[in-house]
């Protein structure tokens, strides 16, 4: 199975085009849709969710119409969004039996069975009888994606799920999400470009509604080699820099600016050849938009 968007489009009230003709094919697997915050990324994850129309364009979901059989869509969609919240006072427990219950799954062995199992698959079953609330936020993302699961999913959506999550967190939720990709569609959407170099071998860029790039992350990488360089400078030389060379970045690495510059041909002084990372391709294309 796979999930096309073809020529999607969405200009809201205010006149801010959040997508502009997006065509994308979303194979089975963790895909990953890379861009900063502002991008696009969430107005597109919530039409592919069915929670907002497009303007125009078209989703389908193996022959499933988006769009227009919602909720035939929503029989095989999981759902994280950025902003996943979780009633203060309810067990782990006992709020996946009331989602497992309007998911369609009427009888209680049954669903007793479905939430032990979800709650062993994302490592809270010691904790299931605790208040979501006294979660970390690691746990509740972990819980997240459990009540996503719930229904089997086909598709499966996950909004910024790693934004502030410590390392250990972040690690074991990697875990998680790269398990569940084997057996259905992930759809990961961040502005973390380890996120997406450690858990996908598709990704897209999308920059200002727009897509950039799509492809694989190491093609991606590989199309820059021998055409980034680096050098740190003084702080005050950075506008100078920017003038005169095609800037991608830069950051502050002992007080000083180190910049990374893209450049079709050998730069000489103290600059030095750098190896090109994912990062420096996210850099590099919305570049070319700004």
């Amino acid at each position: 199975m796979e999930l096309r968007i073809a020529n999607l489009s969405k200009t809201y009230a205010n006149g801010v085009k959040a997508l502009d003709d997006v065509s994308l094919t979303v194979p089975q697997g963790m895909y990953g849709l890379l861009g900063q915050n502002g991008a696009g990324k969430s107005t597109l994850m919530r039409t592919i969710a069915t929670l907002q129309d497009a303007d125009s364009g078209s989703v389908t979901l193996g022959d499933i119409d988006v769009l227009k059989d919602k909720d035939e869509v929503r029989k095989r969609l999981g759902y994280l969004p950025q902003d996943f919240g979780v009633y203060p006072r309810i067990s782990a427990a006992d709020m996946l039996d009331h989602l497992a219950l309007l998911k369609g799954v009427a009888s209680a062995k049954d669903r007793k069975a479905l939430v032990e199992a979800m709650l062993n698959k994302v490592n809270l079953f010691e904790v299931r009888k605790k208040a979501l609330s006294s979660y970390s936020g690691g746990m509740r993302q972990r819980f997240g994606i459990a009540q996503a699961l719930i229904g089997n999913p086909k598709l499966l959506i996950v909004d910024e799920p790693t934004a502030g999550l410590d390392p250990g967190e972040r690690n074991r939720f990697y875990n998680l999400l790269a398990e569940v990709g084997e057996s259905v569609i992930v759809i990961l959407s961040t502005h973390i470009v380890e996120d997406v170099l450690e858990l996908c071998s598709k990704m897209a860029i999308i920059h200002k509604g727009r897509v950039l790039y799509e492809g694989g992350p190491e093609a991606a990488v590989e199309s820059l080699e021998g055409k980034i360089y680096s050098r740190k400078i003084a702080k005050a030389e950075l506008k100078d820099y920017e003038t005169n060379y095609k800037v991608i970045s830069n950051k502050m690495v002992a007080g000083r600016p180190l910049i990374h510059v893209y450049s079709e041909t050998a730069l000489d002084g103290d600059f030095a050849a750098a190896r090109p990372t994912l990062e420096d391709v996210f850099f590099s294309k919305i570049g070319e938009l700004s």
